[in-house]
């Protein structure tokens, strides 16, 4: 699974969500993420909340094909 393939799951699963995901540690380090996720889904909610929402659309890749990730969440401006 690559940077594309998660921000395309995450972009999929929240509406009218905007992911941006690197690789911080080594790019060719393709277990371990950072994301930025802007979403007008995550208004009201808590940061724990959010985060769900994220974890959720990216479903068991968190457990089989993602190691680890470094979250940002945030509404548009």
């Amino acid at each position: 699974m690559d940077a594309d393939e998660v921000a395309a799951l995450i972009e999929a699963e929240i509406p009218d969500a905007a992911a941006t995901v690197t690789t911080p540690r080594d790019p060719d380090d393709d277990k371990h993420y950072a994301v930025d996720v802007v979403s007008p889904a995550f208004e009201g909610k808590s940061l724990v909340d959010q985060h769900q929402l994220v974890h959720d659309a990216l479903g068991e890749h968190l457990t089989r094909d993602i190691h680890a990730i470094e979250l940002t969440t945030s509404t548009p401006e």
